[in-house]
């Protein structure tokens, strides 16, 4: 085993999405000088990952994701990246970890620890001989294997010969995926136990105008069931529903969630509870490790995970003034999130979930606010041409 000891061991980061480069950007503004080590299992290539399920929209193949190759950014940003390594342990009162590469471990030595290891998705259990044969879509890597898979090209001026996907799933990746598949010629079935897309996220009224949108397109859907076993038949795929119906499919794409990535944290003994627990500072329970991203749960967000853009962007900068000498409270502002379906484009801005308070119309079609019990504005939804108002409505909306 390789023990790497520099005589100033570097600021370390594992995980190189977008919470793992965009606090190696911001620090960098601030620090040109301080060594920094960047550990992945996977290429490093910097890729926006909401990009992920608006490919064909975009009329994107998976390589043309890549914004940036990872050796560009690696140069430009002044990083050692580690690619294509594994974390196998982190000590935290050694301030080491033990990473693997091609079957050679490694010992590296760290000042300060950044924990980037966002999210994977949650698999139910389900039955049958091809179970295994169930996609999920996190990473560009699995991106690019699933669309290998089913033979679809994102920039052909025709959609391609009809394939059948079925999408467990109607939240937000799930319709997502399900317009941008269906615009690629694709048949789709989306299934959810709930009585409507985005159950969770939207009033009823937004949920069945997106429902209705989708459906225009061609999606089918299968609320009030779920899937219970996916069985090969031919080449194809027999997908079981709890209702008793059987749907024939060329795949299935799981998006029921993704649970923040906290197993080398929670294995160190840091404390996790839905996610990697930090303070304002972003600081964890052990001294010199911080967090952030889809794997940590912000103090600053009420204890709550938040999967999405604008969250990791005021992270990442919080943090890399601390790290750079200035001590930084992370501060989120209302932080409205579009919605990328071409269908019924959607802006969502929600409220904190220990807000009491219910849905309301607004003044104008495909306006919804969320008011608490005082009348104060606590978050909204816009729909359509509405999306237009986003900054009209942030004014008027208290975080």
């Amino acid at each position: 085993m390789t023990d790497t000891s520099p005589s100033t061991p570097p600021l370390l980061i594992i995980g190189a999405g977008l919470a793992g480069w965009t606090t190696v950007r911001e620090f960098r503004k601030l620090d040109t000088t301080t060594p920094v080590v960047l550990v992945t299992a996977d290429s490093g290539d910097f890729y926006a990952k909401p990009t992920l399920s608006n490919a064909y929209a975009q009329k994107r193949t998976p390589a043309q994701l890549v914004s940036t190759p990872a050796a560009k950014m690696a140069e430009t940003l002044n990083v050692t990246l580690l690619a294509r390594h594994q974390v196998q342990s982190l000590d935290t009162a050694a301030q080491r970890v033990i990473v693997t590469h091609n079957g050679q471990a490694q010992t590296l030595h760290y000042s300060r620890l950044v924990l980037a290891t966002g999210a994977q998705p949650i698999r139910v259990p389900v039955d049958g001989n091809a179970a295994n044969q169930v996609k999920s879509i996190n990473n560009l890597d699995d991106f690019g294997s699933f669309h290998a898979s089913l033979g679809l090209d994102p920039c052909a001026t025709q959609p391609s010969l009809p394939k059948t996907v079925l999408i467990m799933g109607a939240g937000l990746i799930g319709c997502e995926f399900a317009n941008d598949l269906v615009l690629a010629g694709a048949t789709v079935h989306l299934v959810d136990p709930s009585p409507r897309p985005l159950a969770l996220l939207l009033p009823a009224e937004a949920g069945e105008q997106l429902q209705a949108a989708l459906q225009a397109l061609g999606v089918v859907w299968h609320f009030g069931t779920t899937v219970t076993a996916v069985d090969g038949a031919e080449g194809n795929l027999n997908v079981q529903l709890a209702d008793g119906s059987v749907i024939a499919a060329h795949m299935v794409l799981s998006a029921v969630g993704l649970r923040a990535d906290t197993a080398l944290a929670s294995a160190a003994g840091l404390v996790c509870e839905r996610g990697v627990v930090v303070n304002d500072m972003l600081q964890t329970s052990a001294p010199n490790v911080y967090a952030l991203g889809d794997c940590a749960q912000y103090a600053s967000a009420g204890e709550r995970t938040l999967p999405y853009v604008m969250p990791i962007m005021n992270a990442a900068r919080a943090l890399a003034s601390t790290l750079a000498g200035t001590p930084t409270a992370l501060v989120f502002p209302l932080m409205p999130v579009s919605i990328k379906t071409p269908a019924l484009p959607i802006v969502v801005a929600s409220a904190h979930p220990a807000v009491a308070g219910a849905w309301k119309a607004g003044d104008g079609e495909g306006i919804w606010q969320f008011t608490d019990s005082e009348g104060t504005q606590r978050g909204f939804v816009l729909t359509g041409t509405s999306t237009a108002r986003r900054m009209e409505q942030s004014k008027a909306t208290q975080p």
